[in-house]
């Protein structure tokens, strides 16, 4: 009962991190006008609690496990897959996507990616029952509908913009009513880079959990190894291929000294993220139930954060909104509870 209660926790945790990730990285786009500087970052902050930290306790020993070269391995591979998962949200949205579908999508997919992926490399799909894969699609049906239906307020602001160009032009002059052609022809034009943003993004976060469950297994449970992977790799992949695009996407942003503090505590609350799942693996849990759940819940404290730092009132609140939270809730309690346990013992 204590292993479960403090998988719960650590669940808990890297929903909570996660979920705030994004509206914390926000202000930090915002003040560099920027998507690729604050990942750079997040990049520095996760090099500062995911591998100095970690390598400062490990040196006072205690820390169960040991180096192996296929745990190393599996675990630079879910760093790979974190960062790269974030870096195509970026790119998704850079490439004129947008929240209202991408992020359904890349939440929707990434924990059926997590399920197959997982029966795939454990040879165990047997174990998936009925309810279980029944709390997968309510969690999945849930997430969806918060992020569908989550209040918009900006929308609503362009859309009271844009009434107020079409009654009167002479105020708004002629570079608003260009824009909007600009705009769609640039959608138009990148849609094939969005979708394939969107599915580098699904499938590496997807694959994430149990690619870090296989590194941390080879370690022999060990905590902060697997993590101090994941924070060399995420420090490669979010530094140094960031600044690498800088050119290539024609980033117009500025260094700015709030906008850095912003995303060095979004990177934070990333690596945080990251110890968390290492640690709800470390009480027993398994990729099965550990992922869908955070990916469930994720999406919900990420709407519940934004509207509080918006100050959205209730009003504006859908009652789909609402239910889709509930059923986020109904759907992770059934895959806790009826996900697969493991191999039974041979006869």
């Amino acid at each position: 009962m204590t292993q479960f209660l403090g998988m719960i926790a650590a669940v808990a945790l890297t929903a909570f991190c996660w979920g705030t990730y994004g509206p914390v990285l926000h202000f930090g786009r915002e003040a560099m006008h920027s998507s690729l500087r604050p990942f750079v970052c997040v990049g520095l902050a996760y090099f500062l609690i995911a591998v100095l930290i970690p390598l400062a306790l490990l040196a006072r020993g205690g820390e169960p496990g040991g180096w192996t070269r296929k745990g190393v391995l599996w675990s630079m591979l879910a760093g790979a897959a974190g960062s790269l998962g974030a870096l195509g949200v970026i790119l998704a949205l850079g490439f004129g996507g947008k929240p209202i579908y991408v992020m359904p999508l890349v939440f929707g997919g990434a924990p059926v990616v997590n399920t197959l992926l997982t029966a795939f490399m454990n040879k165990a799909f047997g174990q998936l029952k009925s309810l279980f894969l029944a709390g997968l699609i309510l969690v999945i049906m849930g997430a969806v509908t918060v992020l569908v239906f989550k209040p918009q307020p900006l929308p609503a602001a362009s859309a009271a913009a844009t009434n107020a160009v079409a009654s009167a032009p002479e105020d708004a002059g002629s570079p608003p009513i260009a824009a909007a052609p600009r705009t769609t022809e640039q959608k138009a034009e990148r849609f094939v880079e969005v979708l394939l943003s969107v599915v580098l993004a699904l499938f590496c976060w997807g694959s994430y959990g149990p690619v870090l469950h296989r590194g941390q297994a080879a370690m022999g449970g060990s905590r902060l190894r697997p993590l101090i992977c994941i924070g060399a790799a995420y420090f490669l992949i979010a530094v140094l291929v960031p600044l690498g695009l800088l050119g290539p996407l024609g980033d117009r942003g500025t260094w700015d000294v709030s906008g850095g503090i912003w995303s060095l505590v979004a990177g934070s609350l990333g690596a945080l993220g990251a110890l968390g799942t290492i640690l709800a693996f470390a009480c027993g849990g398994k990729p099965f139930t550990v992922m869908p759940v955070v990916f469930g819940c994720a999406p919900v404290i990420n709407t519940l954060t934004t509207l509080a730092f918006a100050h959205t009132p209730m009003s504006a609140v859908s009652p789909f909104f609402l239910a889709g939270m509930l059923i986020v809730a109904v759907g992770a309690a059934i895959v806790l509870f009826f996900g697969p346990r493991g191999h039974a013992a041979a006869k």
